[in-house]
């Protein structure tokens, strides 16, 4: 088990030049999961119950929080995060709010999923961060408001305890909970401020869906396909190639370092469940002097199965969606895009349906999750 990095007290008051200078954060092991509160997804923190100062939304802004210095206006300084008044105690004699005093946001995630880690990232919160955080996680089925998911019949799921945080950093929290969620609960103890929420976790579909969909993209972030591996993560996540729609910038895809020798570079993706492909995309989007010079894709069926082209080593071409029907189904638990010689690609899209095994599997974990 590794052990993560603990950050606690205020930072040091801002001084001037780089605001990301002293910021305190680590390598956390949890992150090579997809964001389960990413925005793409569709994702969003749908309630809180104060944001005085800084709104719930910058909770889950792609990117790292900003700060300008200057930025005031009418009721304070304005924050890239979600920031809460200061709470007070019921009376003169005590002024101070009690143990039992918090603030809290409610968060849709955008794909629901087991849950392996969290970041709580207080970044520009020095002196008017939290003095403690914990999450809560539920599954409710379907798209409950507010006030049902605040209902006195529905179950909250301990994921982080109440645990003291440091200021003007990134609060990583493992979490080994062998649950499926569809909501967390952000609490902040009494009250501050957090600019930045990150959910790390495996997503679980829901099969039902699936069936009724019947073919759909077996390899999607949103259907419960995952990147294991890649050669070479340089300059983007390879988990861009299975986001949803189409790349809008050219960050927005994969793309891997110059080669100087004779190799190649790869991704590996383990797919919703045992599969069958009839058709796939390899688009190059915004990828126009660097993008791949050819790809082939792979599948193996199981673990330890044998590796079998199923799209032989093609020419791309800058900025196009290229589009390949399969002569025949192939049947595989896992595909391997390979590219060549390097450059990049912004979307890989597996279509075909679930084989009566996978689909069994498939409501198995759903059901041994609580869903």
């Amino acid at each position: 088990m590794t052990a993560i990095p603990s950050f606690t007290g205020d930072a040091n008051p801002y001084g001037g030049g780089d605001p990301y200078a002293d910021y305190r954060t680590a390598d956390f092991p949890f992150t090579q999961y997809a964001d389960l509160a990413d925005r793409h997804l569709g994702a969003g923190v749908i309630a809180a119950d104060d944001e005085f100062f800084a709104q719930r939304e910058n909770l889950l802004v792609p990117g790292r929080a900003e700060f300008d210095p200057e930025h005031f206006g009418h009721k304070g300084k304005i924050m890239d995060g979600w920031e809460t008044r200061r709470r007070r105690g019921a009376c003169a004699d005590h002024p101070w709010p009690t143990t039992e005093d918090h603030d809290w946001a409610l968060v849709r995630l955008g794909a629901p999923g087991v849950v392996r880690g969290i970041v709580v990232d207080t970044a520009h919160f020095r002196g008017n961060y939290p003095q403690a955080v914990s999450v809560e996680g539920t599954c409710v089925p379907g798209s409950p408001s507010p006030e049902e998911l605040l209902g006195d019949d529905v179950k909250w799921t301990t994921l982080v305890p109440r645990t003291p945080v440091g200021g003007h950093a990134a609060n990583g929290f493992a979490v080994a909970v062998e649950q499926r969620f569809t909501h967390l609960r952000v609490n902040q103890h009494p009250d501050g401020g957090i600019a930045r929420l990150r959910v790390h976790g495996e997503v679980v579909p829901d099969p039902a869906w699936l069936e009724a969909l019947g073919t759909f993209d077996v390899v999607a972030l949103e259907n419960g396909g995952q990147v294991e591996d890649a050669s070479d993560l340089f300059y983007s996540p390879a988990t861009n190639t299975i986001r949803p729609g189409r790349s809008r910038k050219m960050d927005d895809g994969w793309e891997t370092r110059r080669r100087r020798d004779r190799g190649h570079d790869w991704i590996r993706y383990r797919l919703t469940a045992q599969s069958r492909i009839r058709a796939l995309e390899i688009d190059t989007a915004y990828l126009k002097g660097n993008s791949a010079g050819w790809a082939a894709v792979s599948v193996r069926d199981g673990e330890d199965g044998e590796w079998r082209e199923i799209l032989p080593r093609t020419r791309l071409q800058p900025d196009t969606n290229h589009r390949f029907v399969l002569p025949a189904p192939a049947v595989g638990t896992h595909a391997r895009v390979d590219i060549f010689p390097d450059g990049g690609i912004s979307r890989l899209r597996l279509f075909g349906s679930l084989t009566e095994t996978g689909a069994r599997r498939l409501a198995a974990r759903h059901q041994e999750l609580g869903s």
